[in-house]
């Protein structure tokens, strides 16, 4: 092979070899240039070989970069690899200037079917951020340190992004020329591979001279270049690809983003800077006023005072802290210190907004229809469309009314790609209504999607059918109770239908065989939640009411025994069971159609106390009050269980205040080790159930506390503060102070709470008058079934 230069393009010197940075805009603007002048029959780039067959959708109107190739194995499409362009790429450039000018274009890395058959599918997509093993060189670092800068990315705009040539092949000289002394001092640098990879490039490189002589461009990574350049015997590259494992593969573009291409958001790109990059790329002329105007227009728009007077102010600012350092035009570090002093004020709140929105930004490529894709990723671009959910690089929440039926389309549409594994939306706590009807997503798609839906194709051609499939597959490999029901709960979200028998012949199966009445606990909340969602969505439901009321009719038998002789861990995790299991049975008993009546016998679980007549009848909810009276009763069982069971019986108006007092007396006695009482203490006023309201409207409770508290032994206080700190600081602000007043000023005794003018915001009586006034309000809004 001719040894060859990037300093003339003439034929007899061989080759022109341009060594770029992936992701520069200088590097794009230079290799422009040099293609300009060089005018080259064919030009070679950097990249998987198996793309030259989608190179022309490069030209075509709908593709829009940033855009990325992406490679995935036929038969594992988890395993893929991409190869990622911005409009200021020198890939990008390259190829969009060889179809302009009819010029042929070609790939000629190493082949993605090698590249995913490695061990490490995304080993060298980059000159900068490339794994291997041993020592790994940054050749721009290195370069930079040369150079006297401890910033690689201030030297790189320095040398290339900020300076301008008169020579169009002088840069690439340059370049090539230091790269040829780091790879004589360091070889390949810690890229091993690198060898395999510059090996088939070489290969190629002589297979096109064959055929276009020596009128060819090269465009590859600068790292690389020496060793395009070195003499090397062809068997000896041959040997290297001898024996190189292979798997089947399939390209296709996809769209990517900026803030993909920043190494901050875990894509080693090699950049930092995407946003800014870009702007320098397109702005023509005076980049940094074009600059300064884009920081005044989005800090307008999030209704920060700025006026022209500031842009101008900041360019200058700009203007001088270049030349006070001694760089030959502003860059990126000046032009951020003269935002944060001019438009911030000093404040890097407003300065981590331009950094997100317009350093790095959420700019999102397009690709034409005309791109191969999957039949799965067809239905959900379909999909997309229909219900106008257009996929968005930027963040951003979205409130669906699953009365409407275009939004209840969406909510089954995202809740099918979540049982998909394609995370486009995850669910968030509503801003407005709680209530059934009512959802709130935060989406954002990322390029990573199209691999996830790539890999659910193989579940199906559409999103529902694959989602079906899925579901089915996931019942039957489902090992735990819990995850049955988890899943008969996102069918119900998702509208699968199809895939409900399924799942609830696995329900039942696992419900039967599990004797464990955590793993039963645990379960129910989801099968409780699953009937109200089917309920909002219209779906018959009977075959899951059958099962869930059987699997709390078997919790109601078995939690009792389960809840003694617990530690203090096993205690907190049941008591979050207790918690779950309360919430499902009230939405049993609750839920339109729920047949709550009493059994035939009618002889109630366990004793009644007195002023709890309907705690031990035969329903689902008398049941369970007798479950919870004997918790609340029985020593054995820990004082966070037993505080929380009196705690939900006073909510559900089955205990009295009279009853409370007299258990939390018994819990709080001096005879109760002072850790028991602590927990006691927590289980029925900690978290935020309104327990400090409890103790500010009833004082005999707070006295029994405060008492209690005082007589804890010295020895043992220390013990027992964690677990105090952590339930009062679980109160709101209000309810702390209150408490504390009423505490220095002493509690009353002998009955309720009777609140004095010291305290704020209570009156000394109950105005039944003014509390009945709201009923005809309840009554609207919970329906004409609720008693006004």
């Amino acid at each position: 092979m001719t040894r060859t230069t990037a300093t003339a393009p003439a034929a007899d010197r061989g080759p022109l070899v341009l060594g770029v940075r992936h992701h520069g805009p200088g590097s794009a603007r230079a290799v422009l240039a040099a293609l300009d002048t060089a005018r080259p029959r064919a030009v070679l780039v950097e990249g998987p070989p198996e793309g030259d067959a989608l190179v022309a959708l490069a030209a075509d109107p709908g593709m829009r970069p940033p855009v990325a190739l992406l490679a995935h194995a036929v038969d594992d499409p988890g395993r893929a690899a991409f190869w990622p362009m911005a409009e200021f790429s020198p890939e990008w450039a390259a190829l969009r200037w060889a179809l302009a000018h009819g010029a042929e274009v070609r790939f000629i890395d190493l082949p993605a079917a090698h590249t995913l058959a490695a061990s490490d599918p995304t080993w060298g997509d980059g000159d900068e951020e490339v794994t291997g093993q041993g020592l790994r060189v940054d050749p721009i670092a290195e370069l930079a340190r040369t150079a006297g800068y401890d910033d690689a990315e201030r030297w790189w705009e320095d040398v290339v992004e900020l300076r301008g040539s008169a020579d169009p092949f002088a840069p690439f000289t340059a370049l090539a020329e230091a790269m040829g002394a780091l790879r004589e001092a360091y070889g390949h640098g810690g890229h091993p591979r690198d060898l395999v990879r510059e090996a088939y490039m070489r290969i190629q490189l002589r297979t096109a001279r064959k055929e276009f002589g020596d009128d060819i461009a090269v465009v590859c990574g600068a790292w690389h270049v020496p060793a395009l350049l070195r003499a090397t015997p062809v068997t000896a590259d041959r040997a290297l690809l001898k024996g190189l494992p292979k798997v089947r593969t399939e390209l296709t573009w996809v769209p990517w983003t900026h803030r993909r291409l920043a190494r901050r958001s875990g894509y080693g790109a090699g950049i930092d800077a995407p946003g800014w990059y870009g702007h320098l790329f397109t702005a023509q002329d005076r980049p940094v006023e074009r600059w300064m105007t884009k920081v005044a227009g989005l800090l307008r728009a999030e209704d920060l005072p700025v006026s022209s007077a500031h842009v101008i102010e900041a360019v200058r600012l700009a203007d001088t802290l270049a030349v006070l350092r001694g760089r030959p035009f502003p860059g990126l570090g000046e032009t951020t210190d003269a935002v944060r002093a001019v438009f911030c004020d000093g404040s890097d709140v407003p300065l981590d907004l331009v950094r997100d929105r317009l350093v790095v930004g959420d700019v999102l490529g397009t690709v034409p229809a005309a791109a191969p894709a999957v039949p799965l990723q067809r239905d959900l671009e379909r999909l997309q469309r229909t219900l106008r959910l257009k996929p968005e690089a930027a963040e951003r929440e979205l409130d669906l009314d699953l009365r409407k039926d275009t939004d209840a389309a969406r909510s089954r549409l995202l809740h099918r790609l979540r049982l998909l594994g394609v995370d486009w939306g995850a669910p968030v706590a509503g801003r407005g209504s709680t209530g059934t009807f009512r959802e709130s997503w935060r989406l954002r798609w990322e390029p990573e999607l199209h691999v996830q839906v790539a890999e659910a194709g193989v579940w199906g051609t559409t999103v529902e059918s694959a989602a079906t499939a899925r579901a089915e597959a996931r019942a039957v490999a489902a090992g735990e109770l819990a995850a049955v029901t988890e899943l008969a709960e996102r069918c119900l979200l998702a509208g699968l239908t199809a895939a409900l028998p399924a799942v609830l012949t696995a329900l039942a199966d696992r419900a039967a065989l599990d004797a464990d009445v955590a793993h039963l606990a645990q379960a129910l909340p989801a099968l409780a939640r699953s009937l109200r969602y089917g309920d909002v969505r219209a779906t018959d439901t009977t075959a899951l009411a059958e099962v869930a009321t059987g699997l709390a009719e078997r919790v109601c038998v078995g939690l009792p025994p389960a809840c003694t002789g617990l530690d203090t861990d096993a205690a907190a995790e049941m008591r979050e069971r207790l918690d779950g299991v309360h919430t499902a049975i009230g939405l049993l008993t609750t839920r339109p159609g729920a047949t709550d009546e009493p059994g035939a016998t009618g002889n109630p679980v366990g004793p009644d106390g007195p002023g709890n007549a309907s705690a031990g009848d035969g329903t689902l909810a008398g049941r369970w009050a007798g479950v919870l009276r004997r918790l609340a009763g029985r020593e054995r069982v820990p004082g966070v269980l037993r505080g929380r069971a009196a705690r939900l019986l006073l909510d559900e108006g089955r205990l009295t205040e009279d009853e409370a007092a007299r258990l939390m007396g018994l819990a709080l006695s001096p005879g109760t080790p002072p850790a028991d009482a602590a927990g006691w203490i927590e289980g029925f006023v900690g978290g935020a159930s309104g327990g400090g309201l409890l103790l500010v409207h009833d004082e005999r409770l707070l006295g029994l506390v405060d008492a209690w508290l005082g007589g804890v032994p010295a020895d043992a206080f220390t013990d027992v503060l964690p677990l105090l700190r952590r339930t009062f600081a679980g109160y709101e602000p209000g309810v702390r102070r209150t408490l504390g007043e009423l505490v220095a000023r002493g509690p009353a005794t002998g009955g309720p709470a009777v609140a004095t003018a010291t305290v704020p915001g209570f009156a000394t009586v109950l105005d039944e008058q003014r509390a009945d006034e709201v009923l005809p309000l309840l009554h609207l809004i919970l329906g004409p079934e609720v008693p006004a």
